[in-house]
C-alpha cells in the first residue's frame, strides 16, 4: 500500500515575482506551497520522495478574490526565491533555501525529472524548462551559466536559424525571402554564431562547476571530435551526391570537382580543414572554436571584459592588414575565423559578465537607433534586389553600403547584428510563445544543431540537383522548402525520442525490475 503525505508553506514576497512554470506575473505578497509527497514501496521503513508542488495563488482577473491551487516545479520555486528577501507568516526572517543546498547533486538532478512527470499528468500542455527570475518590464535577460534548467529560447533561436540556412543555401529559392538576408545586411549565420558562443559559456561552464578544468577539456575535445567527423562524412557525402547526379553544372557549383577529379588530394586537405565543399564552411571553423574555447573560458572568468577588448582588437586588425588563414585551393575561407570569433566571444561574453549591458540595450535611446538603422538596412537591402536606387546613391557612400563582405563580417553586418539584438530583447518574450507546435519544432531542431545542419547541406544539394534537372518552377521552389523543413524537423524528433529512451529506461521502477 502507497502511502502519501503533503508539506505546507507559506512564504512572502515584497515584489511582483514571476515564477518559470507559470505564465502570468504574480503580485506581491503571501503565497502557500505545498509538496506532495510519495512513499517508497518495498521498504521497511518509511521513506517519502517528491511527486509535484502545488501553490496557492491569486486567480486572474475578474475573479481577483478566489484562490487557485497549480502545479508548478520546486526548482523553479527555489529559484524565484532567492532575489527576494523570504518572510514567514510569524514575520521572523528565515533562509528557506539555505537546507537545499545541501542535497546531493545527484538527487538535485533527478528531481525536476520526478515533478516533470507528475506535471505532464496534471497539465498535459509541456512547460519549458526556462530559469525563473523576478518581474521585469522586458523579457529576454540571458540566462546565467549557473543553475538548473536548460533555457530553451537558445535552442529554439538556432533552430530557427537552422531552418533560414537550408533556405538560403539553396540557390535562386522563393523560400530565402523568408529569412533576414533579403531585408538587411546581416543574416541568420551571425545569429548562429553568436547563439552557439552563448551555448558554449553554459555548457562548458556547467562543466567546470561540476568536474573543474579537466572536464571542460574533456568536454571540449569530444565535441571537436564530433565536429571533425561530421565534417569529413558530410563532405565525402556531398560529393557522393554530385557524383550520383552527373556532376557537370553542380559539380562546379558545390565546389565538389576538386574531389572528384583529385580526391586524393581534396581528402588530405579537407583533413586539415583546408578544403570544403560549398555550405560546410561552418564546420571547420567550429572544430577550432571548441578547441580554443576552454583557454578562453579561461580567460572570460578572470579578465572577461579584457578578453572581450582583445577580441575586439583582432576583428579590427583583420580588417586594417587584411589577415585570414590558409585554405586550399584558392587560399580563402568563406567564414574567416580570425573575424567571426567575435560573436562567439560576444555571446560567451553575456552569459558570463554582460549583465552590466542590459540597462543600456533596454534603454528607449538604444532602441530608436536600433530601429532607425534597421530601417537604412532594409533601404539599402532592398535596393540590391529592385537596382533602382544604387544609381541615387553617391559614389563614395555606395562603396561602402554595397560591398558588405560576408567572409570577413563587414562591420555594416556586425552593427545590424546588434540591432537586431536589441529589438529582440524588446519584443521577444521569454517563454509564451514557446509552447506553440512551431516553436517546439524549433526547440528540437536546436538540441539537434550539428546532425540537422549537416542534414540540412545535403537537403540544399539535392533540392538544387532537384532544381535543375527537373524543374526550376515557383510550385517546386515551394515544395522544397517546406519538405526540406519537415525532413529537418522529423529528423530532429527521431534523434530526441532516441535520447529520450535510454532516460526513461534509467527510471525505471525496480519493483518492476525485481518481478521480471
Amino acid at each position: 500500500m502507497t502511502m502519501t503525505r503533503s508539506r505546507r508553506e507559506t512564504v512572502e514576497f515584497e515584489h511582483p515575482f514571476r515564477i518559470t512554470s507559470f505564465e502570468r506575473i504574480l503580485p506581491a505578497g503571501m503565497i502557500t506551497d505545498e509538496e506532495l509527497m510519495e512513499g517508497m514501496e518495498g521498504l521497511s521503513f518509511p521513506s517519502f520522495r517528491p511527486v509535484a508542488t502545488m501553490m496557492m495563488v491569486p486567480a486572474p482577473p475578474p475573479r481577483s478574490s478566489f484562490v487557485e491551487m497549480v502545479a508548478i516545479s520546486s526548482i523553479d520555486l527555489s529559484d524565484a526565491r532567492e532575489p527576494m528577501r523570504l518572510y514567514p507568516v510569524s514575520g521572523v526572517p528565515v533562509d528557506l533555501d539555505k537546507h537545499r543546498t545541501s542535497l546531493n547533486i545527484d538527487i538535485r538532478r533527478t528531481l525536476p525529472e520526478i515533478e516533470r512527470n507528475a506535471l505532464r499528468v496534471l497539465h498535459p500542455q509541456p512547460e519549458p524548462e526556462l530559469l525563473a527570475t523576478p518581474a521585469m518590464p522586458l523579457a529576454g535577460a540571458l540566462p546565467e551559466p549557473k543553475g538548473p534548467g536548460r533555457d530553451l529560447r537558445i535552442d529554439a533561436c538556432r533552430g530557427i536559424a537552422l531552418w533560414c540556412i537550408f533556405l538560403n543555401h539553396v540557390p535562386n529559392n522563393i523560400g530565402s525571402w523568408l529569412t533576414l538576408r533579403n531585408y538587411g545586411f546581416s543574416d541568420s549565420a551571425e545569429v548562429f554564431m553568436f547563439v552557439s558562443g552563448v551555448t558554449c559559456a553554459l555548457a562548458y561552464g556547467s562543466a567546470h562547476s561540476r568536474d573543474g578544468w579537466p572536464g571542460v577539456i574533456t568536454r571540449t575535445l569530444w565535441r571537436s571530435w564530433d565536429i571533425y567527423a561530421a565534417f569529413l562524412l558530410l563532405t565525402v557525402a556531398c560529393a557522393i551526391m554530385v557524383y550520383l547526379s552527373g556532376g557537370g553544372r553542380i559539380a562546379d557549383e558545390s565546389n565538389t570537382r576538386l574531389l572528384l577529379e583529385h580526391p586524393g588530394a581534396a581528402l588530405a586537405h579537407a583533413a586539415i580543414l583546408q578544403y570544403r565543399p560549398v555550405n560546410t564552411d561552418v564546420l571547420p571553423i567550429f572544430v577550432v572554436y571548441h578547441l580554443l574555447f576552454a583557454p578562453l573560458l579561461w580567460l572570460l572568468l578572470r579578465v572577461p571584459n579584457a578578453t572581450l577588448g582583445a577580441s575586439l582588437l583582432l576583428y579590427v586588425l583583420v580588417h586594417v592588414f587584411g589577415w585570414t588563414v590558409p585554405a586550399w585551393p584558392d587560399n580563402v575561407w568563406f567564414f574567416n575565423p580570425l573575424a567571426w570569433q567575435l560573436l562567439v566571444v560576444l555571446g560567451a561574453w553575456c552569459v558570463i559578465a554582460g549583465r552590466g549591458v542590459w540597462p543600456w540595450m533596454t534603454c528607449r535611446i538604444a532602441l530608436v537607433l536600433a530601429v532607425l538603422y534597421l530601417t537604412f538596412s532594409l533601404i539599402v537591402a532592398l535596393s540590391w534586389c529592385l537596382t533602382t536606387l544604387e544609381d541615387l546613391v553617391p559614389q563614395a557612400l555606395a562603396n561602402v553600403v554595397y560591398q558588405v563582405d560576408k567572409s570577413d563580417l563587414a562591420p555594416l553586418r556586425l552593427l545590424h547584428f546588434l540591432a537586431l539584438a536589441i529589438l529582440a530583447v524588446w519584443l521577444v518574450p521569454r517563454d509564451r510563445q514557446l509552447r506553440t507546435p512551431l516553436m517546439r519544432a524549433a526547440i528540437r531542431c536546436g538540441e539537434n544543431s550539428l546532425a540537422i545542419y549537416c542534414l540540412g547541406v545535403l537537403l540544399a544539394l539535392a533540392s538544387q540537383i532537384a532544381l535543375v534537372d527537373i524543374s526550376n518552377g515557383l510550385a517546386m521552389q515551394i515544395a522544397l522548402s517546406l519538405v526540406g523543413i519537415l525532413l529537418m524537423i522529423a529528423a530532429a524528433t527521431l534523434l530526441n525520442s532516441i535520447r529520450i529512451k535510454p532516460r526513461r529506461q534509467r527510471f525505471t521502477d525496480p519493483s518492476k525490475m525485481s518481478r521480471k
